[in-house]
């Protein structure tokens, strides 16, 4: 069987052909070559007695010594086909050996299945496609909004996040706002100072962070977070983008605002976040009249707030249900309450309430159109470790153990 000469072989051969015309010394192609001037006259020895074919490795072509059988690879193949053909060549190798006894590695499989067509490397797919989409036409048709986690202050504060809200027909900074986290407070904050500024736009565009989507997985069902029953009790449409290149507008923006924006601040001498959040409607003016554009079309189509004060206040609060005990009491967030004991309220035993809990740390409690008056029984201070924390509280949880760990260092 012929065997074909790799790059290294050809170069070797023309190194010692030129050692056998005494174009070049032993000692030379021992040094071009890497090896010892031993090794060249027995290497002119093979080239001499049996030509070029013995400077290739004795062993190539042949199948290696610790190849697995045919037929064994044939028996994983087949099990393969018929039961994990759509796994991965990781997850098909944990199957085989936790529901079938066969071991072998996971790079042997993979080539296996490369080789049979069962498994495409992701080096030869096809790449994803994101075509630009163009710009929708009029202001507030669309709105996308995301944070933008970095070190803001530079060192001077702790890091925190930057709610960007961007107008896509026009490339406007509509809203900014520093909060300590992303959480879905900060953007029921951030959402009321927009509508109160600009009106309600047609649909806000986001990513799928839990914030605004809730996957059942088992229904497959899209359930309604707390944020986006707030744009559905306003009437704005919310959209989730299905990748980060489709809402890249926002995206871009968190770009230019992380090189920009904290130079600016830097300049200005701000430090934190009540500062930053005060100064921003500076920023954006400037921001806008540098790099926003007209609309294609004149028309705003943001719509006029027709809703009270008060009744803003109960949309953009954290709205929970319980049921009330025959003595009138319901325990939230580890408190008890006590609903005032009246005529009106005696008939309410068994029966569910709303909770109103709002970002500035009220509460109130809503039973149809009528808010109840209530007491409450502060159980916090009987509760030390494994304390259970709601995720809308988390992150100022985290932040307050990580101060007390500093201090206690």
């Amino acid at each position: 069987m012929l065997i074909p000469m790799s790059d290294r072989d050809i170069n070797r051969f023309k190194v010692l052909q030129d050692v056998r015309e005494r174009r070049l010394r032993q000692i030379d192609a021992a040094d071009i070559l890497n090896i010892s001037p031993r090794q060249v006259r027995r290497l002119l020895s093979q080239l001499s007695q049996h030509g070029a074919s013995s400077l290739t490795h004795a062993a190539r072509g042949r199948p290696s010594n610790r190849r697995y059988p045919d037929a064994f690879r044939a028996e994983v193949l087949s099990i393969i086909r018929g039961q994990y053909a759509d796994f991965s060549p990781t997850f098909a190798c944990e199957k085989l050996t936790e529901q079938h006894n066969l071991v072998l590695s996971v790079e042997t499989l993979r080539q296996w299945m490369i080789a049979d067509g069962l498994w495409v490397p992701h080096s030869q797919r096809q790449p994803r496609i994101y075509q630009p989409r163009y710009r929708r036409d009029c202001l507030g048709e669309l709105v996308q909004i995301d944070g933008s986690h970095h070190d803001w202050f530079e060192g001077r504060s702790p890091k925190c996040c930057l709610l960007v809200y961007i107008d896509d027909a026009t490339g406007r900074l509509m809203n900014l706002r520093f909060s300590e986290t992303e959480s879905a407070f900060d953007y029921m904050v951030a959402t009321r100072e927009y509508i109160e500024q600009h009106g309600k736009p047609v649909a806000l565009y986001s990513d799928k962070h839990s914030i605004f989507r809730v996957n059942q997985e088992h229904s497959k069902q899209v359930g309604l977070t707390q944020f986006g029953r707030v744009l559905d009790e306003l009437g704005v449409e919310l959209i989730c983008a299905n990748s980060s290149q489709a809402k890249g507008r926002v995206e871009r923006a968190n770009k230019t605002l992380q090189d920009r924006l904290v130079k600016e601040m830097r300049l200005q001498g701000i430090d934190t976040i009540e500062q930053a959040n005060s100064w921003l409607p500076y920023f954006i003016n400037d921001f806008n009249h540098r790099f926003a554009r007209p609309a294609h079309y004149p028309k705003d189509l943001h719509r006029r707030v027709r809703e009270t004060a008060e009744e803003l206040d109960d949309s953009f609060a954290w709205h929970e249900t319980r049921k009330l005990s025959k003595s009138l009491t319901f325990q939230y967030d580890k408190v008890l309450y006590l609903i005032e004991d009246t005529e009106k309220n005696t008939r309410l035993a068994s029966e569910v309430v709303k909770i109103l809990d709002y970002p500035d740390g009220r509460i109130a409690v809503q039973y149809g159109d009528r808010k109840l008056a209530f007491k409450t029984f502060d159980k916090l201070a009987k509760i030390d470790q494994t304390q259970v924390v709601d995720n809308k509280r988390l992150g100022k949880v985290l932040r307050f153990a990580q101060e007390k760990q500093e201090e206690f260092e």
